[in-house]
């Protein structure tokens, strides 16, 4: 794929939700965003400034109030629910702040799990997710479950599970923020070292902005739209 393809671009984006007296909260209105195949980029923001509706807005999770995405060329406001479950499970990765995990679910069949939904037959899933879990360094703990694996542990193979399909794209929303910093720190590494690896375009929410430094751009969402955080090195 060419690095010069606009993967995603969100056209005067808004979301807003009904108040109980009849108002309107508006989050954001009139956001336009570009982001190119191949970058690494972080959006950062205080806590309820809109971050994670907008990542869920782009991954087609939600759907905006007004305005539109495009991903890889398609409309996800022209979608049918079935298809953008399709996108989801094909072309986009999520790793959650909380993991996700299923607790009766081994860690390999987690990872295999989005495999199986996409109709792969169980011998290859569980074999295209035991590669996975060696990617992220998880392949001893392939047999636990969830409640036997430290915190870290667990978002590994949650970022095993969100690469498992080979998307085109990545979010990770606040991926680091239910660890230590240290533990954080070496998520972010290996989310770092699997978007080069593999070719992904990769976005990162956030609110710590020590995750910069692992981004070529960084943006802050603030007064509703995205502006461009000069303090991150390309």
């Amino acid at each position: 794929m060419s690095e010069d393809r606009v993967i995603v671009r969100a056209v005067n984006l808004g979301k807003a939700y009904p108040l109980p007296d009849g108002g309107w909260l508006n989050v954001f209105s009139g956001l336009n965003f570009e982001l190119k195949t191949g970058a690494l980029v972080a959006i950062m923001g205080v806590s309820g400034v809109g971050k994670t509706t907008l990542l869920n807005i782009i991954g087609g999770l939600d759907r905006p109030t007004e305005g539109q995405v495009f991903f890889a060329g398609e409309n996800l406001q022209e979608k049918r629910e079935e298809e953008l479950a399709i996108i989801r499970n094909k072309k986009i990765g999520f790793v959650f702040q909380f993991y996700h995990l299923l607790p009766e679910f081994s860690a390999l069949e987690n990872v295999a799990m989005p495999l199986l939904i996409s109709g792969l037959k169980k011998e290859e899933a569980l074999l295209r997710a035991e590669k996975a879990l060696e990617e992220v360094g998880m392949a001893s703990r392939k047999n636990f479950r969830p409640a036997q694996l430290s915190g870290g542990e667990q978002q590994r193979i949650a970022v095993a599970r969100a690469l498992v399909n080979q998307p085109e794209l990545l979010l990770a929303d606040e991926p680091t923020g239910n660890l230590d910093w240290k533990t954080g720190e070496m998520i972010l590494r290996l989310i770092a070292e699997l978007h080069q690896k593999k070719g992904l375009t990769s976005i990162i929410v956030t609110h710590n902005e020590k995750i910069a430094r692992y981004c070529h751009k960084t943006y802050v969402l603030e007064g509703g739209q995205l502006k461009l955080f000069e303090g991150c090195e390309g």
